[in-house]
């Protein structure tokens, strides 16, 4: 008996306009586990994510989610149905308060009944700052922020855009044990965006490179040691 993945992109071409950038992207995620989306800036890997999750709408190919197509659903159904998404750049509502900012996320997904305190318990180092405003906050709490917005959807999967880019050594180390443990003791199904081979070597346990759209190599973190490969993803 195989089990399905919990989400499978087939054949997926995504465009710009004229411009087209991803061209017959396949990538699968087996429940429970961690695949990371590696290569240079500018070969897709954000534009793969927001056709995942409906911010953008693919030309070709198609998109399931445990089982169930939903290339034409609309994002917020996606994350009502188990998707959490943290996208790159810290993305908060600057003007409201931490709280505020999982309250809203929460109502908005139609969250479970103690969702808000289970993500403050991943991120505790947010529980000072509830009534601070997130543009006051570092770059690093609020990518914890951000984090424990998708957190607080539920999801059964969890799509993360470069989530330590950007952020103090410090607090990376932090979000990467966080991300570990979500994977490992929690059993969440994670999509990285990851940069940094040593990284996805940690983390991962298969990955995709991307390069100009196209998916040049996939394999398991072992394979990441590929002097080649290291070479794909010089920056």
């Amino acid at each position: 008996m195989t089990t399905e993945p919990v989400l499978k992109v087939s054949a997926l071409d995504v465009a710009y306009g004229r411009a087209q950038v991803l061209f017959g992207v396949n990538l699968e995620v087996p429940a429970g586990s961690l695949v990371c989306v590696m290569g240079r800036n500018g070969v897709g890997k954000t534009t793969l994510l927001n056709a995942i999750m409906g911010v953008l709408h693919p030309t070709a190919g198609s998109i399931e989610f445990e089982g169930q197509t939903i290339t034409k659903v609309p994002t917020y159904d996606r994350v009502r149905r188990g998707m959490g998404y943290c996208p790159q750049g810290h993305e908060t509502f600057p003007q409201l308060s931490v709280y505020e900012n999982l309250q809203v996320t929460w109502e908005a997904a139609k969250g479970k009944k103690g969702a808000i305190d289970e993500a403050l318990d991943v991120f505790p180092r947010l529980r000072p700052f509830l009534k601070r405003r997130a543009g006051f906050l570092s770059g690093g709490q609020q990518q914890m922020l951000a984090m424990a917005r998708a957190l607080v959807t539920g999801p059964k999967m969890l799509i993360l855009d470069e989530p330590t880019e950007g952020i103090q050594p410090s607090i990376v180390a932090e979000i990467e044990e966080v991300i570990e443990r979500l994977h490992t003791e929690v059993g969440l199904a994670i999509l990285l965006v990851e940069q940094y081979v040593d990284t996805a070597i940690k983390l991962a346990d298969s990955f995709v490179v991307l390069d100009a759209g196209l998916v040049a190599h996939a394999g398991t973190a072992a394979d990441l040691h590929d002097a080649d490969l290291v070479r794909l993803l010089a920056v």
